[in-house]
Order: structure tokens, then sequence, then C-alpha cells
């Protein structure tokens, strides 16, 4: 596709022709209603067990404040982020969706460089994302577990890489399942997801003995540092939090070729799901900054292993902890499957052009439930391989959640820069901002080259080998090999990888032979 026009609109009605205008033809089947789109991103923020995911993180960070007006600050920044990409979305939806975009707007001096490196980078963005939320059912599973034996059980990291590979694995078979079936499980996904948050938001206050409920002035004031970084940066460094959790919004995109009525579908859907996980979010942590009592180390330090899960206790008691701990991961467990589910779509897609090693093998949809069977196990096992981390540190697995963010920071600044740093004709699709497209497009990008600097920074100033952050290691050592690739004498990827490459006349073609065959046979 040589054309840098990113017009797919023009003389076009209906999904498929929009899909043709890009260059495609019509795959999946187009299974996913605007409702259930939306799920696919609000079940992967999966706000409750995402927030527990991460709260290890803002407690030691700021504590209370951290927790409540953090979340504030940075769902200002994710929006805008959220805006930026639904104009992308709405203009050219197709599941390639961040790397097609690049490869539109750039010029043709660097396009299929920077298309090479949004690919990969989201590529590891969707692995990351399914390894960290599996590597948290995890662990969340071992803390019920030490809440069932009145927290004397302690567990091992092969344990709990046993029962993060068999997480994996059961969300690979379900994956490769057919498309309705995956679309109808997103309606009880946010049924589930917002129950959930429900349920903490009132019930919590509620069940809460009185040792354990804050004053008004600690739960929305109270800084807590534990790490030893100025405050100001320990804030900012608490931030992880939120941005992990309303992460994934991209997930809408790269089911553009799934949904119906996508030009509208996909970019509602990504800012529904940042709008509404937004402020049940906030919710969330303003009810746990008030019921979590004062003693945050000891939360910290708790023998479960999960703060929330500690929190419930004191607050439910064992049996009520338990019961609500449970559909928290039920509610993760969705998450992942969620994750795999549109990894496994974007890897289609960047096969389909070329980008990926064995692209002819991955590129295939399976015959029987219509879904990329094949790049869902490629995700899988590349998950597993990164779950390996586990054995060298505890920081270093906990790089995962980090990597989510700043791989995903990567694929998302270029193609948002390309659309105003370049000449082009990009057409606006329905979603359009107008004048504020490029002051809200600036804000997101300078948000997260700053975000992802500060994401590349240890927990604590005084640090060592396995205390370190694995973050810029596991991002840089990714993304030099696929640099190394493409620049590779001979067989790199600068000698063959065109970027998107429509596959509409290899279509046409087989039609075309398919038509000769039955008129030979009339003859």
């Amino acid at each position: 596709m040589a054309s840098t026009s990113l017009d797919p609109h023009s003389g076009h009605t209906g999904d498929e022709a929009i899909l043709a205008g890009l260059g495609y033809k019509q795959e999946f089947r187009r299974q996913f209603t605007p409702l259930e789109v939306f799920g696919v991103a609000f079940s992967i923020v999966g706000l409750l067990p995402s927030i527990s995911s991460v709260l290890f993180n803002a407690m030691p960070n700021g504590g209370p404040l951290a927790m409540v007006w953090g979340w504030v600050f940075a769902s200002a920044f994710i929006m805008c982020i959220g805006m930026a990409m639904a104009e992308l979305a709405s203009a050219a939806p197709t599941s390639g969706g961040l790397y097609y975009w690049t490869h539109s707007l750039a010029s043709p001096s660097c396009r299929n460089f920077l298309s090479w490196i949004v690919g990969y980078a989201n590529t590891i963005t969707s692995i990351a994302g399914l390894a960290s939320v599996d590597w948290a059912c995890a662990i969340q599973i071992t803390a019920a577990v030490s809440m069932a034996s009145n927290q004397v059980y302690m567990t091992t990291n092969a344990q709990i890489y046993g029962i993060f590979a068999a997480l994996v694995l059961s969300h690979a078979v379900l994956v490769s399942l057919g498309t309705q079936i995956l679309a109808r499980l997103q309606r009880l996904y946010i049924l589930l997801n917002v129950c959930l948050c429900f349920v903490v938001i009132i019930a919590l206050p509620i069940a809460t003995p009185s040792e354990f409920r804050n004053s008004a002035s600690y739960a929305l004031g109270d800084f807590t540092n534990f790490n030893g970084w100025p405050s100001g940066f320990a804030f900012i460094l608490s931030l992880l939090a939120p941005l992990w959790t309303i992460g994934g919004y991209d997930s809408s995109v790269h089911m553009s070729e799934e949904a119906s009525n996508a030009t509208t579908a996909i970019p509602w859907a990504i800012v529904g799901s940042i709008a509404i996980s937004a402020a049940l979010g906030w919710g969330i942590n303003v009810s746990l900054a008030f019921c979590m009592g004062s003693d945050i180390e000891g939360i910290l330090n708790s023998p479960i292993g999960q703060p929330m899960a500690q929190i419930f206790y004191n607050s439910f008691g064992q049996k009520g902890a338990l019961a609500l701990w449970s559909l928290v991961i039920v509610a993760q467990y969705m998450m992942g499957s969620s994750c795999l589910l549109v990894g496994s779509r974007q890897t289609f897609a960047f096969a389909r052009d070329g980008g990926l090693p064995f692209s002819r093998y991955f590129y295939r949809i399976n015959s029987y439930t219509t879904t990329p069977v094949n790049t869902v196990w490629l995700d899988a096992f590349l998950a597993l391989a990164m779950g390996l981390l586990a054995f060298a540190s505890t920081q270093a697995i906990n790089a995962i959640f980090t990597l989510g963010v700043t791989s995903s920071y990567v694929s998302y600044i270029i193609p948002i820069m390309t659309r105003f740093a370049f000449k082009n004709d990009f057409q606006p699709g329905p979603f359009n901002l107008g004048k504020f497209s490029l002051p809200v497009a600036v804000i997101a990008v300078l948000w997260m080259v700053f975000m992802n600097i500060v994401f590349f920074f240890p927990t604590t100033p005084q640090t060592n080998v396995q205390e370190m952050n694995y973050t810029v290691v596991v991002l840089g050592g990714f993304m030099s090999l696929a640099i190394f690739w493409y620049y590779c004498p001979v067989y790199g990827g600068v000698h063959w990888f065109n970027g998107p490459v429509s596959n509409i006349a290899s279509a046409d073609k087989g039609q075309d032979d398919e038509s000769a065959s039955e008129k030979t046979g009339e003859e």
C-alpha cells in the first residue's frame, strides 16, 4: 500500500467496504456489537482486579493522597491519549491499527521503519499485558489460599509460575473458540466488573470496623513515603497504578475487523472505557483510603501478599473476604482472556503484513473456529517465556507491569506524532476533535514521553542488581533485536518489509479462478 492517504470513507458504505478502502478483505466475522467492543476494552481495564494488582505501587509512594488524587491527575492525561487515538481509529478501523496508521501518515522515507517499530512495540505490549495480568491472577489465587489457611500458607515462585502457566494455557484454549462465543462473553465481563466496583464502593465502608476507618483528613490528605525518593518524585512513581489499570484501551482498535459500525463503535469504546474506568476507579480508591486503616506498612508486609486482600480481610472477615476475593480472581481471569483475544488479533494483523518471522504460518484463520488460532498460541507461549523472569528476582517479574505501560506508550506516541509531524492527507472519521486535535495530541505525547522516562527508574534510590528496574533491560533488549533484524544485511526487514500489504488483489484473483473453474465445468 503505497498511498499516504488515510481516507477509506469517500464513496464507501458498510464496514466491509471501509475495510476494502484500507486495502484488506474481510476475513473475520463481525460478531461484536458496539457494547461488546466496549466490553473488550472495559474488561481489559478490569478495574477492581487491576487496582488490586498494582496497589503495592501506590501505597508506599504517597499512600492515601497518591491513591485518591494521583488517580484523578493521571486520568486527565489518559483521556487525552485516548481521544487522540480515537480520532485515528475512527479514520481507519483496522486490526493493524497503530502500525497501519503510522505507515499511512509518515513520510515515505521513514514510514517502513517507523511502522516496523510500532508493530513490534505493540506486539510486546500485548504479550506483556497477558503475562502481567495472568501473573497477578496467580498471586491473587495464592492470596486466597493464604486467607483460607488463616495466613499460614506461604508460596514459592515455582508454585506461582505453575499456576501462571495453567492460566495462560487455559486462556489459549478459550480464545481459540469461535468469535460469537467470545463476543457474548464480553457482556458477562461488563456485568461482573461493574458489580465488583459497586460492592467495594458501597459495601466496604458499611462492613469496615471502626478501628480501620480513617478520617477525611487522613484518607484525602495523608502522604506516606516508604521508598526514599523525594515526595514529588514518589508521587509521580505512584501513577503507575492508574496508568497500568486504565491501559490497553487500544484493545478496541485490534477488534476493528470483528466489530459492526466500526468507525463509531471503536472510538467511543476507547473514550467510554476510559471515562467510566476513571470515575469508578476513583470511587474504589476513595473507599479503600477511608477503610484501610492507618497501618500501611502492615498491609504491605501482610502474609497474604496482596494489600487489597488484607484490606478485605480486615473489613469483611475471613469468609466474606474469601467470597469477594474469589470474584476478583474471576474478573482477573476474564481480563487475561481479553488480553489474549486482542493480542492475537494484533499479532495476526502484523503477520498478515509480513512483519513477523514465519509470518506465512501465523497468518492463518482456522477454518472451523474462524479465529487466528496460530497467533493465539504464539502469544501464549511468548507470555510463558516472559513469566520466567520470576526466577531472576521479584523486581524482574514486576518489570512486566511497567513494561506493559512503556512499550504501549512507544506504540502510541509514534502514530499520534506522525499525523502532525509529516505532510499527509489525513481525513478524519465520524469521531473528530476539530481544532482541539493538535493540543490534545501534544499533551498526550509529552505526557507519555515523560512517564516513559520515569518508569525506567528503580523502586528506591539505593538499589542493586536484584532490586534494579528491569523494564529498560527487557524493553531495550526486545526493541534492539527488532531494529537489528530490520537492518540485518541481506535478510533484514529493510530489504523486504513495505508496511501494510493489501490482500484485496489475492482475494480477487481467487474469486476469478473460482469463476473460471465454474465456467469450465459448465462447458
